[in-house]
């Protein structure tokens, strides 16, 4: 079965066709660090890291790319707030946000640039826009022409003039249009800024991505990530940046989570319904954060009151039960009919189906669930040696993608593996077969099965 991904500029589930065979480059759009992270920022980051996986899993090589916007209007007023330097607020929450995707099992991204590490490749993209007609330059700063774009709008499903009903615009008057938006900011007093052909400023909030992205991935890169709040005006923007900057597409598949919701309502900092990662890290363990994450389908709207947490923390429980019993189990013996049998046998290409389905976490779960079930039916019916065996080998597939297991997503070892098994699988397609073995040697040292397959390196924690 192909893997199928719904679009958001089609509106349509299309199939999966990479650029480059067997290849896959994804951009997501990060945080702004300029307070503690929240459950909101987790959303995308535990979602990413589980399509990332599943795509490894069938055998891609992955490039993922996600940033920091580490200068911003947000962390200046903080900065300022506190007293502190710019640049240490932002790198005090870079690291915050750094051991959190830890605790849940998050990849560490191939690539996290930031944007004041990245100025000079945005003032060459703002250049080339400017050159182009694209944008124009007023008062010391740069405007993007919306109207210049045919298809503005087409991504977040709104009319131009529409847009400015009931939204906030800057009210600059050297615009030509009041739904221009900023590609360079003029310097402020008191603000960093950098210098550019316009004078001193700093990048606008949209550009960085359009830049950063073409810089890591190159002009067309396969999939773009984000939540739903970034359909606009921030993905809007940066399609419309790329676009002429490209004269085509950039992104071939635009992909959105829904948000996290409180009681039914939107949480946002000014409702104040808001919950940091660090307040949820104190009553439940990052494992059970991380699935809950994943406990509906990604574009969903997921609700993040107690009495959920802990009734999915409930349900966790009837998997960790029969980990505990099975991880030390043997390989499954002779094969006997039994309906439990074939439902444990078939575990793994229900499990991958459900996964190829727009990455179906929640339907993914459900088939685990499932097959927890037939394994205590086959335990009960005395076949227990064979239910165990193929039952640890289905944990160990499915956690493969969605790392639920605690004493497998409780430490950094995992995320380490995760890249090496990267590397060797790049270095077998590269025909590097000394380097291939060398990797496979020091995964195997490091406590891993390593199998080998078609769709590419499956590796397994042994049990110590």
């Amino acid at each position: 079965m192909a893997i199928r991904v719904y679009d958001s500029l089609t509106r349509q589930t299309r199939p999966f066709e990479p650029r480059v065979a067997g290849r896959v480059s994804i951009y997501t759009c990060g945080v702004t660090p300029y307070d503690q992270s929240h459950v909101g920022h987790a959303r995308p980051a535990v979602v990413w890291d589980a399509i990332r996986r599943h795509l490894m899993r069938r055998g891609y090589l992955v490039t993922f790319v996600q940033n920091f916007t580490d200068i911003d209007d947000k962390l200046i007023r903080r900065a300022a707030e506190l007293g502190r330097p710019v640049e240490d607020l932002a790198r005090q929450f870079i690291l915050e946000y750094d051991r959190l995707m830890e605790q849940l099992s998050v990849m560490p991204p191939d690539f996290a640039p930031q944007v004041t590490e990245n100025i000079d490749t945005i003032v060459a993209y703002i250049q080339r826009l400017v050159d182009g007609g694209g944008a124009y330059a007023a008062e010391g700063s740069v405007y993007f022409r919306v109207k210049s774009d045919p298809e503005y709008g087409k991504l977040s499903g709104r009319k131009l003039d529409e847009m400015l009903e009931g939204v906030r615009v800057e009210l600059e008057p050297e615009k030509e249009y009041p739904g221009d938006f900023a590609l360079w900011k003029a310097a402020r007093p008191g603000e960093p800024a950098w210098p550019s052909p316009w004078g001193e400023g700093r990048p606008g909030w949209h550009i960085e991505c359009s830049a950063m992205s073409q810089r890591y991935l190159g002009d067309t890169f396969d999939m773009h990530g984000g939540g739903m709040d970034l359909l606009f005006p921030h993905h809007e923007n940066e399609r419309a940046q790329s676009r002429a900057y490209l004269g085509h597409e950039a992104v071939n598949l635009w992909v959105h989570n829904g948000l996290i919701t409180r009681g039914g309502v939107k949480m946002s900092k000014s409702l104040k319904n808001g919950i940091t990662m660090a307040q949820l890290l104190e009553r439940y363990s990052g494992h059970v954060l991380r699935t809950y994450l994943l406990s509906v389908h990604y574009r969903k709207p997921l609700d993040f009151e107690g009495q959920h947490l802990d009734a999915w923390q409930t349900g966790l429980e009837r998997i960790y039960r029969l980990w505990q019993d099975v991880e030390a189990a043997p390989a499954a013996g002779a094969i006997v009919a039994a309906d439990w049998v074939e439902s444990l046998i078939h575990f793994e290409e229900r499990f991958l189906a459900a996964m190829d389905d727009d990455f179906n976490t929640a339907k993914a779960f459900g088939e685990l669930f499932d097959m927890v079930t037939a394994a205590h039916r086959g335990i009960d019916a005395g076949y227990a040696d064979l239910a165990k065996g193929l039952a640890r080998r289905n944990l160990l597939a499915a956690d493969q993608v969605l790392r639920f297991l605690p004493d497998r997503t409780e430490s950094g070892d995992g995320a380490l593996a995760e890249v090496l098994l990267t590397r060797r699988n790049q270095a077998r397609k590269q025909k590097n077969f000394a380097l291939a073995d060398a990797l496979r040697d020091t995964l195997i040292e490091a406590g891993y099965e390593v199998l080998d397959g078609p769709e590419g390196t499956r590796i397994h924690r042994l049990p110590q």
